[in-house]
């Protein structure tokens, strides 16, 4: 555990290390965020903030493990590359998004082609990998079931919703990393229990980066991760739950990720069948603010509900 601990104490002043030199170039290059004009009229005064903040820990994370560890293999060395490459999906997202002006980035097909073919690298490791094979863990038992055949098109599909689901949560300053940095911790605990110590280093840099960037992304936010951080994050989450063999653990541990994606979804489908919105507006996280709370309450309420979450899901797992 010393060795986690030391990651995550070393990842998170590097990230406070990287914030004012990556903070301030962002701003100078005018790499500023551009605010919806459907979301909420109190996210105006954001405009220009920087944005693509995620930079910053994805370079803790990396820097960190190379640190620690030296030369990378294995399942950390899939960890670290899943991370990097959604990460790279976002960049791109964000720098056409500031480039063009305008709050679309990749078209929708794009964004999916690049998930889908990062997915399905992982999914293919994973299956092919002879500790981790078609295997998955059903939560509250000791079993596993077998997916066989239709394993990587369901990891897929958990991958590719996972990193979406957490792209739709970072709508308030420091909630995606909050609920994200709570999430890690989770995992940190699980890896070093089933011994599995390079994943452990993982969950300690991705902790320690996120604790450090929130010095900058807490509100009033200085930088946003943008689709750079928020696509990162899903791929780290979605990355440990794939190689750990519980990627139904994410649907626990990730709720706030699954109610956020749920609302969007429910307030589709009831908008164009009956003309109606179920939520004042969505994600769920908009809706509370049109209702009148403070974004730092909101965050407080849902990084509340992921501890809680958590802690059902060590009860649902066996370590």
């Amino acid at each position: 555990m010393q060795i986690t601990i030391y990651a995550t104490i070393i990842a998170f002043i590097i990230s406070l290390l990287l914030g004012p030199v990556v903070i301030p170039a962002l701003r100078k290059f005018k790499f500023g965020q551009a605010i919806r004009e459907e979301g909420p009229k109190s996210h105006f005064k954001k405009a220009g903030t920087p944005t693509m903040g995620g930079i910053i820990f994805i370079l803790s994370i990396t820097i960190t493990i190379f640190t620690v560890v030296g030369k990378l293999t294995g399942a950390l060395l899939i960890a670290l590359l899943t991370t990097i490459g959604f990460g790279i999906i976002g960049l791109l997202d964000d720098s056409i998004k500031i480039i063009k002006k305008r709050n679309l980035g990749l078209r929708a097909y794009q964004k999916l082609i690049g998930q889908i073919t990062f997915a399905f690298i992982l999914s293919f490791y994973a299956y092919k990998n002879t500790q981790i094979g078609s295997m998955v863990h059903i939560p509250f038992t000791n079993s596993f079931i077998d997916l066989g055949i239709w394993y990587i098109p369901f990891m897929i599909f958990v991958i590719v919703g996972t990193t979406n689901a957490v792209n739709l949560t970072d709508g308030l300053d420091g909630l995606a990393a909050t609920v994200t940095l709570i999430v890690s911790v989770f995992f940190a605990v699980v890896t070093y229990g089933l011994g599995k110590k390079d994943l452990s280093i993982f969950c300690g840099a991705l902790a320690g980066s996120l604790l450090g960037f929130l010095k900058f992304n807490a509100y009033p936010a200085e930088v946003f991760m943008g689709d750079t951080g928020s696509l990162a994050l899903g791929g780290a989450i979605s990355a440990l739950a794939v190689l750990l063999k519980m990627p139904f653990i994410i649907v626990i541990v990730g709720g706030v990720y699954v109610i956020e994606t749920l609302s969007v979804i429910i307030q589709v489908i009831s908008f164009k069948l009956t003309g109606k919105r179920v939520f004042k507006m969505a994600p769920l996280h908009h809706h509370f603010e049109q209702k009148g709370e403070h974004e730092t309450k909101i965050v407080a309420w849902f990084a509340i509900f992921t501890a809680v979450l958590c802690l059902i899901a060590f009860l649902a797992i066996s370590i």
